[in-house]
């Protein structure tokens, strides 16, 4: 297996976001608070699920197989690769992961620490870890912010509809959705297993979208460019209950440089997507399988994330 300046981690980002507030608002401790403090409004999330009806598949993985490069079990199969191209400054070095899922709940997720809320970090890989994944990757980061959408395993924990989110449904299909022209519970009710809520959406109807090279992320202080050549995941859609999982290594000169948005999208339509969605990406961006990180974080080591999707081994 596939065993920069780095840029600032998201605390010291939202530190120096947080000190020009301080100075220009004079409410530091304010500022402490909402954005470096963590807020847990469910702790035990595991618990609350189960008593909320949460009821995702439990493959039997007695006579899983795996090999260095792959795993399954009970009709799950996933496969690992790694992907270098270019030289020099513009080599590019992408890892993917192509998922064919007996039951669209086999796909899960899981908060750092167990615990919804805001600020709640953990690495993808203890997070992994202590959730019994075989595979993993970071997922939204919804805990950066206090909007969007939040339904994880079935179950409803945030209704502030912001953005265009991705909806995985029970049945194996998954779609791109106006997160303000609904709400949770109706989604949970229609059969929605997860949703994120980060974006842009990449590819609708298999076609590239216009524009994703302007988007900004918005956040809670305003918005945050995200273009550029940077290091990058995104979830594929190729049928019901087949997905295609990628993370795009970046900043690091003659080993991989990152992708842009219309090169993320590109690259996703190649591995057959037919709609394809951005998530968290720099320092957040890893993919975890079979017990290690198998890419290689901008930051030189991995950035605490709010949350990852998974595959239970």
């Amino acid at each position: 297996m596939p065993t920069r300046t780095p840029s600032p981690t998201r605390p010291g980002f939202l530190v120096g976001g947080i000190t020009a507030l301080a100075l220009t608002a004079g409410s530091s401790a304010w500022a402490l608070d909402r954005y470096v403090v963590d807020h847990v409004q469910v702790a035990d999330a595991s618990a609350y699920e189960a008593a909320h009806g949460s009821d995702g598949t439990v493959l039997d993985t007695d006579q899983a197989v795996l090999t260095d490069d792959s795993w399954s079990a009970d009709g799950t199969t996933i496969t690992v690769r790694e992907v270098s191209t270019g030289t020099g400054d513009q080599a590019v070095t992408y890892f993917v992961a192509d998922l064919v899922l007996s039951d669209a709940t086999v796909l899960k997720s899981a908060f750092a620490g167990d615990s919804f809320g805001t600020n709640v970090i953990d690495e993808t890989s203890d997070i992994a870890e202590q959730n019994g994944a075989i595979f993993a990757i970071n997922g939204d980061y919804y805990g950066f912010r206090d909007t969007g959408i939040v339904i994880r395993n079935g179950v409803a924990y945030r209704d502030e509809g912001t953005r265009e989110g991705l909806a995985f449904y029970r049945d194996g299909h998954v779609e791109l959705y106006d997160e303000t022209a609904t709400d949770a519970q109706s989604l949970v009710d229609a059969g929605v297993w997860n949703a994120l809520s980060f974006g842009p959406a990449l590819i609708a109807d298999g076609q590239v979208l216009d524009g994703i090279d302007d988007v900004e992320v918005d956040t809670n202080f305003g918005n945050h460019s995200i273009q550029g050549d940077q290091p990058r995941t995104a979830v594929g859609v190729i049928d019901d209950n087949h997905l295609v999982l990628v993370v795009v290594d970046g900043r690091d000169t003659g080993y991989s440089a990152g992708a842009s948005m219309t090169e993320l999208a590109t690259l996703m339509r190649g591995l057959g997507a037919t709609t394809a969605y951005n998530l968290d990406g720099g320092g957040s961006s890893t993919m975890y399988f079979n017990g290690e990180v198998i890419n290689r974080p901008s930051n030189g080591g991995e950035r605490g994330t709010s949350d990852i999707l998974y595959v239970r081994g």
